[in-house]
């Protein structure tokens, strides 16, 4: 009976090593595509950063919604009032005068100097029928004084470079481009949540570049006014929406039209949160995906099911005391080149934002190994963010807390205070 035992335990194993190391070979394969396309970004930022400045300028708005006071808020403000731009408005946008933001911008803009752009602020009021965020976006759109010729949509909570808004539309000069977009690249704190949320996001936007699978982010998006209203994006898309990016991506690509990544709009974000917090966030963006963009939420998933899943499995047999020694070093070896594709991509990342933020080499120089260090445990979160995902649709942002019942359907559940 023993032997028979012995026999069964070997064929256990067997079987499992075979099939380990099928997963690794995939895993392997899609750690290898992924460090190429991580070299690519990063040439092709190189290449935009050296690439003469854009010298189309056609007559622009900026609309910006704003919720409370975030700490950097006062100098991205002023960031977004002194763009190298000859004619351009902005639009600053609340949901309600209660809103502290409303008498901090309102202070600001009266102490704002002549000889900037047109400013405005306006109070969007509550819907039950989409989010917070879109709701003062439409609203800052219907408050465009004259005719622009192109619609910008930013985040506050961004800071960008002073000739960010130049960058971000001289794509348009290009008919056969839709939308112009840039996205936030986290900068890491100074305590290790930061840290990790800053190696979480930039694994995302090294999956922008020069090809035609581009995505909006709502942080830093531009339109032409007549493909705004062309694509009827106010009336189709945002209507019954919280995510104003995802539903302009749908909208270009029902259309056939193109998203244009522009690398000289990657703004930096900072911000120190708890691991909860970061819970939060993190979950939230997923949660989103998971409506908006199903297929992506489905690769995604599948992609990090097979990550965690092989190494679960490759350090099970190591821990397991009938796993041959010959079998046990190919399981090391093989374990040891996955994590080292996915820190050689947050290697990649380090550089891309050294390039990027130069005014930011102290604070790079001391964390920015941070991106690669950090890079095997992003996985692992991002695994607990696509499986919580499949099962709730539920988000909360900014303090109003929702349903998302459809990409054309969306529930307030409250708004908190």
């Amino acid at each position: 009976m023993r032997g028979d035992q012995t026999g069964d335990l070997r064929l256990t194993i067997n079987l499992a090593l075979n099939l380990f190391f099928v997963l690794a070979a995939l895993l392997a394969i899609q750690s290898l595509v992924s460090l190429r396309d991580g070299y690519k970004f990063q040439g092709f930022v190189h290449r935009s950063l050296q690439a003469p400045r854009g010298t189309w300028f056609p007559s622009a708005a900026v609309i910006i919604p704003c919720k409370g006071i975030d700490a950097d808020l006062q100098v991205n403000l002023a960031s977004f009032l002194d763009q190298d731009y000859p004619a351009y408005q902005v639009v600053l946008v609340v949901a309600d005068e209660k809103d502290p933001a409303w008498r901090f911008i309102s202070d600001h803009l009266a102490r704002h100097v002549d000889g900037g752009p047109k400013t405005s602020l306006v109070v969007a009021g509550y819907v039950d029928e989409r989010g917070e965020k879109v709701n003062n976006l439409l609203r800052g759109v219907e408050a465009v004084e004259g005719e622009v010729e192109v619609l910008v949509f930013a985040d506050i909570d961004a800071r960008p470079s002073h000739d960010w808004l130049r960058s971000l539309l001289a794509p348009l000069a290009d008919p056969q481009v839709t939308v112009s977009t840039g996205f936030r690249w986290y900068l890491p704190g100074g305590n290790i949540v930061s840290q990790l949320r800053a190696a979480w996001d930039t694994s995302v936007a090294t999956l922008l570049g020069d090809h035609d699978h581009n995505f909006a982010w709502g942080g830093s998006m531009a339109i032409r006014a007549a493909d705004f209203r062309r694509l009827e994006i106010a009336e189709r898309y945002w209507a019954h929406t919280v995510s104003d990016d995802y539903a302009l991506t749908r909208a270009v690509r029902e259309a056939h039209g193109r998203i244009h990544f522009e690398p000289r709009c990657l703004v930096a974000s900072r911000e120190e949160s708890s691991f909860a917090d970061f819970l939060r966030w993190s979950n939230r963006q997923i949660i989103i995906t998971r409506v908006y963009a199903p297929r992506l939420w489905w690769l995604g998933l599948a992609s990090h099911l097979l990550y965690c899943g092989t190494l679960l499995m490759g350090l099970g047999l190591l821990a397991c005391p009938a796993t041959p020694f010959q079998a046990r070093a190919a399981i090391a070896l093989a374990l040891v080149a996955i994590l080292a594709f996915g820190m050689a991509k947050g290697h990649v990342r380090t550089t891309v934002a050294r390039k990027l933020f130069p005014e930011e080499s102290v604070t790079l120089e001391r964390l920015g190994a941070r991106y690669w260090q950090l890079a095997p445990l992003v996985p692992w979160v991002m695994l607990y963010n696509f499986l919580l995902a499949a099962f709730t649709r539920r988000i909360e942002w900014r303090g109003t807390h929702y349903e998302l019942r459809s990409v054309n359907q969306v529930r307030v559940l409250r708004r908190d205070g």
